[in-house]
C-alpha cells in the first residue's frame, strides 16, 4: 500500500513545491516592478534563477517513466537549484571582480560556466536544440574559430576570460537589456494575460464572438478571427491562441462546412495574429522599444491599424471559403447571446483592458499599467459570476509563472548570441552584406530578410528569430529606407542646402545635377557614387529627427511582421501544427492551407516600406488603410481564384492587378480608379454568383 501511494504522494508533493515556487515568482516580480529599488543586474539575475528552477520542476530531463526516474529526477532538480544559485552568486560577485582589475577566480569561473550551461540545457528544453547550437556556435566563433574564417567574418578572437566576463555582464549581455525586457515588461503582461484568463476574460472572448460573427455566413471562421484577434490581446502567443481558441472555434468550422484543412489553417493565421495585436503584441514589441528607444505606447499606437488590417486579411479568406465550400452560419443553440456574454464576462475584459489602454496613453511605463490593470482584474470580477477569491488569484499568480517559463530563459540565453553579434561587429558586415546583395533595392532586402527569418523561425520562436534578425538586418533595411527616401527627394529637386555640401564634399561633380528635378534613375545612381561613410552624414542633413525615427520604426516593424510567418509555414509551423492536431488534418496541409491565409504578413510590410503608414497624419494612415482593406480583398480573391463565384483566369489577372494598384504607393486618383475598377470587379462577380449558384462548388 506505501508503494501504491508513493508515487501519489511524490506527484502531489512536487506539484504544491512547483505551486509555492511560482507564487513566490510572481508575488517577488510584482514587487520588484511595482515597489522594490533593485539593481537591473540584480533582478534579471533572480530573474533567471527563479525560472531556471521552476523549468526543473515542470521540465524534467527525462520521463518519468524510467526505472531510476527518482534517482534522475533528484539530480535533475540540483542541477536546476545549482544554476540557480550560480546566477545569484554572479550578481553579487560583479563588485569583488572590478575590485581585482576584472580577473576571475575559480568561484566565478564556476558559476559564469554553470550559468551558460543552465541556459543551454533548459532552453534546449523549453524551444529545442536550435538556439543551444547557435549559443555555442557564437561562443566558439569569438574564442576559437573565428581566427580560421576567411573574408570579412573573419575574428581575431578574445580569451576565454574575457567572453566569460562579457557574457555575464554588460547591457548585451546575458543579465543585460534583453533579461531585463523579460524581467520586467514581458512577465508583468503575461501575468495580467494570466489574471484576465482566471477572471473569465478567455470565455468572454470566445462567447462575445459567437454572438457578433457567428451569425453571418461561414461565421464560425469569423468567430475563429475574431476571437483569437481579442485573445491575442491578452496572450500575444501564436501556438497559445490556437490552442486555447482553436477547441472551440475548429469543431464549430468544422460542422458549418469549412474542410479540416482550412480550418486548422485560419485558426493558425489569425493566432498568429495575436502577436501583432496591441496592446501587448507577445514580447517583441517591447524588444522593439528597447531596440529603437522608440516609447512602448508609440510603437502600440501606430500598430493598431496594420494589425486590423491582418485580421481583414484572414476574413477575406473565410469569406471566400464560406462562399466556396457552402458553410453555414451557428445555429442559435452554439452560443449564447450577446447580452448574458457582456454581462456574465464583460467586465473582467473591458474594465481591465480599458485602464491598462487609459494608462499607457496618459504616459504611464507599461510595467506601472499591468500592476493596476491586474488589480482591476480583480475588482472586475466581483462584478461577474467569475469572482476571484484567494484561490483564483494564487491560480492565476501561478499561470502567469508557468506561462513565462520558455519566455524567461529564452530572452536571457539569447543576451548570449547579441552579445557575441555585437562584440564581433557581425551586425554592421550581415548589413552591409544585405545591401550589397540588393544591390540598392528595397524589395529585395525585404525578400531576404523574408527568407532569412523563414530559415531562422524552423528552429526559433518569433521573438528570438526577431531579436536575431533585427540585430543583423535592421541597420540595412533602415539605410535602405531613408535612401529610398532620399531619392525620391533628390529626383524632385527639393534636397536641402545643408545637405547639398555633403555632395560638394565627396561627388564636387555632381553636384551642379542637384539644382533641378531628375529622373528617378539619374537621382539613385547620384547617390549610389557616394561612399558609405557620407551617407549618414547625409541623412543627418537631409532629414529631421522625427523621420529618422520613423524610418527606423518602419525597418523593426517590417522584420517583426516578417518574424512570425515561422508560426504559419511550412515545413516547420507550430502554430498550424497546432491546428492540425485539434482539426485532424494532415499537418503539412494545414500549414500551406494558413500560410495562405497569413498573407498579410507579407503585403502589409510593403506599406510600411513605401508608405507613410507608420508615420502619416491619422487621415494619410486612414486613407491608406481604406485603400489597403479593398487591395487586399482583390488579392485574396485572385490567390483563391474565387470572390462571390469562380474567377477565370482573365478576371484573375485582373483582380490581381487591381489589387496592387490599391495597394501601390501612387496618386490619390489612381487609387480611386483602382477602387472604381474594383467596384466594377465585384459587381460582375457577384451577378454571376446570382446567376449561377450551382456554379459556386464546381
Amino acid at each position: 500500500m506505501t508503494q501504491s501511494r508513493s508515487p501519489g504522494l511524490n506527484r502531489r508533493g512536487l506539484a504544491l513545491v512547483t505551486l509555492v515556487i511560482a507564487v513566490v515568482i510572481s508575488l517577488a516580480h510584482i514587487w520588484m516592478n511595482s515597489f522594490g529599488n533593485v539593481s537591473t543586474l540584480a533582478q534579471n539575475g533572480f530573474h533567471f534563477a527563479g525560472f531556471v528552477l521552476l523549468c526543473a520542476l515542470v521540465s524534467p530531463v527525462v520521463s518519468a517513466e524510467w526505472a531510476s526516474a527518482r534517482f534522475v529526477r533528484v539530480v535533475d532538480v540540483s542541477f536546476g537549484i545549482a544554476v540557480a544559485a550560480a546566477a545569484i552568486y554572479v550578481v553579487n560577485a560583479e563588485t569583488a571582480i572590478y575590485d581585482r582589475g576584472v580577473r576571475l577566480i575559480w568561484s566565478d569561473w564556476l558559476a559564469g560556466t554553470l550559468c551558460i550551461l543552465g541556459a543551454l540545457e533548459f532552453t534546449r528544453r523549453t524551444t529545442g536544440l536550435i538556439i543551444p547550437i547557435l549559443i555555442l556556435l557564437a561562443l566558439t566563433y569569438i574564442v576559437w574559430w573565428g581566427r580560421y574564417v576567411p573574408g570579412v567574418f573573419r575574428f581575431g578572437g578574445l580569451s576565454a576570460e574575457t567572453v566569460l566576463f562579457r557574457a555575464l555582464y554588460g547591457d548585451d549581455a546575458m543579465f543585460g537589456t534583453i533579461a531585463r525586457i523579460s524581467s520586467t515588461y514581458v512577465f508583468m503582461f503575461i501575468l495580467f494575460g494570466a489574471f484576465l484568463l482566471k477572471s473569465g476574460a478567455g470565455d468572454f472572448i470566445v462567447n462575445v464572438s459567437r454572438a457578433v460573427a457567428g451569425r453571418m455566413t461561414g461565421g464560425p471562421g469569423f468567430v475563429a478571427v475574431l476571437a483569437s484577434g481579442l485573445t491575442g490581446t491578452i496572450s500575444g502567443s501564436a501556438v497559445a491562441n490556437t490552442a486555447s481558441t482553436g477547441v472551440i472555434t475548429i469543431p464549430l468550422m468544422k460542422r458549418a462546412g469549412f474542410p479540416p484543412t482550412f480550418a486548422g489553417g485560419v485558426e493558425a493565421a489569425a493566432s498568429t495574429g495575436g502577436q501583432l495585436m496591441p496592446p501587448i503584441m507577445g514580447a517583441g514589441a517591447f524588444v522593439m522599444a528597447s531596440f529603437t528607444q522608440i516609447p512602448y505606447t508609440t510603437i502600440v499606437t501606430v500598430s493598431v491599424l496594420p494589425a486590423i488590417l491582418y485580421f481583414l486579411t484572414v476574413g477575406f479568406f473565410v469569406r471566400i471559403e464560406a462562399k466556396r465550400s457552402h458553410a453555414t452560419a451557428l445555429a442559435e443553440e452554439d452560443g449564447p447571446g450577446i447580452w448574458k456574454t457582456f454581462r456574465d464576462g464583460g467586465p473582467s475584459f473591458i474594465i481591465p483592458v480599458a485602464l491598462l489602454i487609459v494608462l499607457l496613453v496618459r504616459g504611464f511605463t507599461p510595467t506601472y499599467a499591468a500592476g493596476y490593470a491586474i488589480l482591476a482584474c480583480v475588482a472586475a470580477s466581483w462584478l461577474t459570476p467569475n469572482r476571484m477569491g484567494p484561490v483564483r488569484i494564487v491560480e492565476a499568480l501561478e499561470l502567469g509563472a508557468r506561462n513565462m517559463i520558455m519566455t524567461a530563459v529564452l530572452l536571457t540565453a539569447v543576451g548570449l548570441i547579441v552579445n557575441v553579434i555585437t562584440t564581433a561587429g557581425i551586425g554592421n558586415t550581415f548589413s552591409l552584406m544585405i545591401s550589397t546583395w540588393s544591390q540598392g533595392s528595397l524589395l529585395i532586402a525585404m525578400v531576404l530578410i523574408a527568407l532569412a527569418s523563414l530559415v531562422l523561425g524552423m528552429g526559433l520562436p518569433v521573438t528570438a528569430a526577431y531579436i536575431v534578425l533585427g540585430t543583423l538586418s535592421a541597420p540595412a533595411l533602415y539605410q535602405l529606407i531613408l535612401q529610398s527616401q532620399l531619392t525620391e527627394i533628390l529626383a524632385s529637386g527639393q534636397l536641402p542646402e545643408t545637405a547639398k555640401a555633403i555632395f560638394m564634399l565627396a561627388v564636387p561633380e555632381k553636384l551642379a545635377a542637384l539644382a533641378a528635378p531628375m529622373p528617378v534613375d539619374e537621382a539613385s545612381a547620384i547617390i549610389a557614387a557616394l561612399p558609405l561613410e557620407s551617407l549618414s552624414l547625409l541623412y543627418d542633413q537631409a532629414f529631421q529627427p522625427e523621420v529618422l525615427a520613423a524610418a527606423l520604426l518602419s525597418a523593426h516593424m517590417i522584420i517583426f511582421w516578417l518574424s512570425q510567418d515561422s508560426n504559419v509555414t511550412p515545413p516547420v509551423c507550430l502554430a498550424a501544427f497546432t491546428g492540425a492536431a485539434i482539426a485532424g488534418s494532415p499537418p503539412m496541409k494545414t500549414g500551406f492551407a494558413a500560410w495562405k491565409a497569413a498573407k498579410g504578413l507579407y503585403f502589409v510590410p510593403l506599406l510600411f516600406a513605401y508608405t507613410p503608414f507608420l508615420s502619416g497624419d491619422w487621415p494619410e494612415m486612414l486613407r491608406i488603410f481604406a485603400f489597403a482593406v479593398f487591395g487586399l480583398w482583390a488579392v485574396a480573391a485572385a490567390i483563391e481564384g474565387y470572390w462571390e463565384a469562380r474567377l477565370n483566369i482573365f478576371e484573375r489577372a485582373a483582380t490581381f492587378a487591381v489589387g496592387a494598384a490599391l495597394l501601390w504607393p501612387a496618386p490619390v486618383w489612381i487609387n480611386l480608379m483602382a477602387l472604381a475598377a474594383f467596384a466594377a470587379l465585384f459587381g460582375w462577380n457577384l451577378k454571376k454568383s446570382k446567376m449561377a449558384p450551382a456554379a459556386h462548388g464546381s
